[in-house]
């Protein structure tokens, strides 16, 4: 599952940061959405549905069937 967000159309309602803090919070400057986790673990990814749902300018959108990306490794200079 991967997490996107239109910000440019989020009121900054904090729907989504009330339903799912782990994975949503809203910016300081203006209140619209943060994405936390853009790839939220199995145990997280049903809040993620449920703050897609509970928006009110539906900006969150959830994409299913996405594997969760592995860390990139460390680069040394």
């Amino acid at each position: 599952m991967r997490i996107q967000v239109d910000r440019d159309r989020c009121r900054g309602a904090g729907q989504c940061a009330l339903t799912a803090p782990a994975l949503f919070d809203q910016s300081d400057d203006d209140g619209t959405v943060v994405v936390l986790d853009e790839q939220p673990p199995t145990e997280l990814q049903e809040q993620a549905r449920r703050a897609a749902a509970l928006c009110p300018n539906a900006v969150i959108r959830i994409l299913a069937n996405v594997p969760r990306l592995c860390q990139r490794p460390a680069t040394f200079s």
